[in-house]
C-alpha cells in the first residue's frame, strides 16, 4: 500500500509499504521548521505513520520536498519542531541527549549517500568502529558472516581509498549492520553508485 504525508510546500512524500507483523516506528504529527517570519520554511507538517518490523519502505518524492529531514528526525540526528516519534515503543525525544546518543547508536543503522568511511581505517576497522565507540568488544563471528555476505572478506585490509564506490558502499552498510540494530535508515544509499552497484546494494538491502 502507499501511504503519503505531507511536506515542504505542500509537496508529498510516498511511502511505500511492505509486509506486516509487529509495529517498530511510530511517527505522530511530526513537524519540522526551519528560519522565522518570511524565512519561514516548513520541511514536514504533521507527518503521521507506522512501520512494521521486517518492512522494507521507500520514501519517494521530489527533491526537497523533506524525504531528508524526515530520515534524520526519524533517526534522532535533528530534533522536531513537534510531534512525537516511538522507536520499539521508546520516546526517542523524551530522552536527554546522552541517552538519545546512545539509543540512537545501538538501535539505528545509518547508511548514507555519501559513505562517510574514516579514511585512516582499513575495512574491518571502519565495519566494528560503532561497537569501539560503545565500548563493545567485536563478535568475531558476526564480523566474519557480515565480510562474507558483503563480499569484502579478501579486501578486509584495505583502506577506502583503495576501493571504489560499491565496496564503499558495502562497508557503510557492514556498519549499519554490525550493531544489529532494530531499525536501517538509508538516505540515497545508491546515489553515487552505477546501475550494476545499485543492483547489487538494493539485494544486500532486502537480504
Amino acid at each position: 500500500s502507499l501511504l503519503a504525508v505531507r511536506g515542504i510546500n505542500h509537496k508529498y512524500i510516498v511511502v511505500e509499504r511492505k509486509t506486516k507483523t509487529m509495529e517498530l516506528l511510530r511517527v505522530e504529527n511530526l513537524c519540522k521548521n526551519y528560519g522565522t517570519g518570511d524565512a519561514l520554511v516548513k520541511a514536514l507538517q504533521n507527518v503521521s505513520f507506522s512501520l512494521e518490523q521486517g518492512e522494507f519502505a521507500a520514501v519517494v518524492g521530489e527533491s526537497g520536498s523533506g524525504k531528508s529531514t524526515l530520515l534524520n528526525c526519524i533517526g534522532g540526528l535533528d530534533n522536531p519542531t513537534s510531534g512525537k516519534i516511538y522507536l520499539d515503543g521508546e520516546d526517542l525525544f523524551a530522552l536527554d541527549e546522552p541517552r538519545r546518543t546512545i539509543f540512537r547508536r545501538r538501535r539505528i543503522g545509518f547508511i548514507f549517500q555519501s559513505f562517510y568511511l574514516i579514511s585512516e581505517l582499513n575495512v574491518e576497522q571502519n565495519l566494528i568502529f560503532p561497537l569501539l565507540l560503545d565500548h563493545q568488544k567485536p563478535d568475531s563471528g558476526r564480523v566474519e558472516e557480515l565480510l562474507e555476505l558483503l563480499g569484502l572478506k579478501d579486501r578486509r585490509n584495505h583502506l577506502p581509498s583503495q576501493l571504489s564506490g560499491g565496496p564503499q558502499q558495502r562497508v557503510a552498510i557492514g556498519r549499519a549492520l554490525i550493531t544489529r540494530p532494530a531499525l536501517i535508515l538509508a538516505d540515497e544509499p545508491t546515489g553515487n553508485l552505477d546501475t550494476r552497484n545499485t543492483s547489487e546494494v538494493i539485494t544486500l538491502l532486502k537480504e
